[in-house]
């Protein structure tokens, strides 16, 4: 009986580590690689990995937020920004993970109205003009993954 207690003690602590961060916890370095190869890759792949881009940077800015950096917060915004309009000027009904990418904006977009909520006056702006484009692009996304 002590084994299995020992066992389940043990898994619990393993555990841990391997669920410490999840995988949009990108640092910028990694970010800028992800948009680099967003840059260079095929117009069917490029709204899936723009996708990917914003909901990083939508961590970023989460993190930015807990921090305490208004500017640094503010300049991922206009990021998501542009890497969002980026999506919708790339966006044909013959995307690759199109519905992947616009489920994952529809959490990005939830997750960027949690993180307006919680910010100063000064923020709201900005994260108004963001949530707006990006509930934009997720209505144009809709449109094209039911056109297909």
């Amino acid at each position: 009986m002590r084994f299995v207690y020992f066992l389940v003690l043990a898994a619990l602590t393993a555990a841990p580590p391997a669920f410490a961060g999840s995988p949009n916890d990108l640092n910028p370095e990694q970010i800028s690689a992800l948009a680099a190869k967003a840059d260079q890759a095929t117009p069917k792949e490029r709204c899936y990995l723009y996708a990917k881009v914003v909901s990083a940077m939508t961590d970023l800015a989460g993190r930015q937020m807990n921090d305490g950096s208004p500017s640094e917060v503010a300049r991922s915004l206009k990021s998501i920004q542009t890497y969002a309009s980026k999506i919708g000027n790339d966006l044909t009904g013959h995307s690759k993970k199109l519905k992947d990418a616009q489920i994952m904006m529809r959490r990005t977009a939830f997750r960027l109205k949690e993180l307006m909520n919680g910010g100063s006056v000064n923020e709201q702006p900005d994260f108004q003009a963001t949530l707006k484009q990006l509930d934009q692009v997720q209505s144009q996304m809709m449109l094209a993954v039911f056109q297909k």
